[in-house]
C-alpha cells in the first residue's frame, strides 16, 4: 500500500475547493483528514473515501467497492469505498464526492 508524494500533492489541487486538507502517512498509504476528521484514505495511488448508509449508494451505482485489505488471514472491508477515476480530473466533483465523505465521517464520529 503506497501514496506517492506526486499523487497526494495532486489530490490536495483537487480538493483545494474543500478547504484546509491535509495528508498524513499511514502504513504505507494515508488518510485525508480536513478539520481533524479523516474522510480519505490513499492506498496505491487509489482514493478511497468515507462511505455510510447515507451516501454507500452513489458508490454501488458507479460500480464501486470498498476498501478490503488481508486482516491475520481474513479479509476486513472497511468504510472507505474507491472514488470514482473520473474526480481526478473534476474538481468540483471530487469537492462535492468529498463533501459527502466528509459529513459521512463526522457522523460516524458522533
Amino acid at each position: 500500500m503506497t501514496a506517492s508524494d506526486s499523487y497526494i500533492a495532486h489530490l490536495k489541487e483537487c480538493l483545494a475547493g474543500l478547504g484546509p486538507v491535509s495528508v498524513r502517512r499511514m502504513f504505507g498509504g494515508a488518510g485525508v483528514y480536513a478539520d481533524g476528521v479523516m474522510f480519505g484514505l490513499i492506498a496505491d495511488d487509489v482514493l478511497f473515501l468515507k462511505a455510510d448508509a447515507a451516501s454507500k449508494p452513489a458508490f454501488e451505482a458507479e460500480g464501486l467497492g470498498p476498501f478490503v485489505y488481508d486482516g491475520k488471514g481474513k479479509p476486513i472491508t472497511m468504510s472507505y469505498w474507491r472514488a470514482p477515476e473520473r474526480l481526478q480530473d473534476d474538481p468540483d466533483e471530487m469537492v462535492s464526492w468529498a463533501g459527502a465523505a466528509l459529513a459521512a465521517a463526522r457522523r460516524a464520529a458522533a
